[in-house]
């Protein structure tokens, strides 16, 4: 069953319900030819939930890679990633960026805005992830970072001037349906499907992107 959160004018957002972690890692490895790793997980603590990291502080709980050499085990095999969360089926779904796509990171409003934007634009659009941190990430190809600094100064700004991150090797999104902490889940803003297989070049997104972040200031 989905649910759609309301008063997001931009896009309604589906919340997915009854979907395992485990079957929705195995399933983006086999469809969508992603890598997969799982990370941390939730732990029952006192009538809260603690990161199994054991830090009870941390930042990102049930949410982060659960060891330091993260990025040399993530799977694009669909039966690796289901012997991994057979281990630990509640563990988190993180993609690693910089190999089949990378992910440009805005604040929700300023990515809210730039959605709106590109639908009026009638552009099309890959995947992109609301998380609990207020933060959007829209899938783009890899090799953006490279190119992310010269198309922002060619739309005006100093690449420091705004809140716009490109995610590329080395680095992460954590995946729907995983929850952070007691902050909710993680979802998708736009879902991925058979049209948005094919991911966009980041130039073809970043003047909507440049100009929201701008508005956001």
């Amino acid at each position: 069953m989905e649910e759609t959160i309301p008063g997001t004018e931009a896009a309604q957002i589906p919340q997915q319900r009854g979907t395992s972690l485990l079957e929705t890692a195995v399933r983006y490895a086999e469809e969508r030819h992603w890598d997969v790793l799982p990370g941390t997980w939730l732990v029952p603590v006192g009538g809260t939930h603690r990161c199994s990291c054991g830090d009870p502080a941390c930042r990102a709980p049930g949410a982060h890679p659960a060891r330091e050499d993260w990025a040399a085990h993530a799977t694009g095999s669909a039966t690796v990633a289901r012997r991994m969360w057979q281990k630990q089926q509640t563990a988190s779904i993180l993609l690693p960026t910089g190999r089949t796509f990378d992910a440009v990171d805005v604040p929700e409003t300023a990515g809210f805005l730039a959605l709106a934007r590109m639908q009026r634009m009638e552009l099309t659009l890959g995947p992109v992830t609301l998380a609990p941190d207020r933060r959007m990430r829209f899938f783009v190809l890899p090799g953006a970072g490279a190119k992310v600094p010269d198309l922002v100064r060619r739309l005006g700004w100093a690449p420091r001037a705004l809140d716009l991150v490109v995610l590329g090797e080395g680095a992460y999104v954590v995946a729907p349906p995983t929850r952070c902490g007691t902050w909710g889940a993680v979802q998708w803003a736009c879902r991925p499907t058979a049209a948005n297989r094919w991911l966009p070049d980041v130039e073809e997104l970043i003047s909507a992107l440049v100009y929201a972040c701008g508005r956001d200031r």
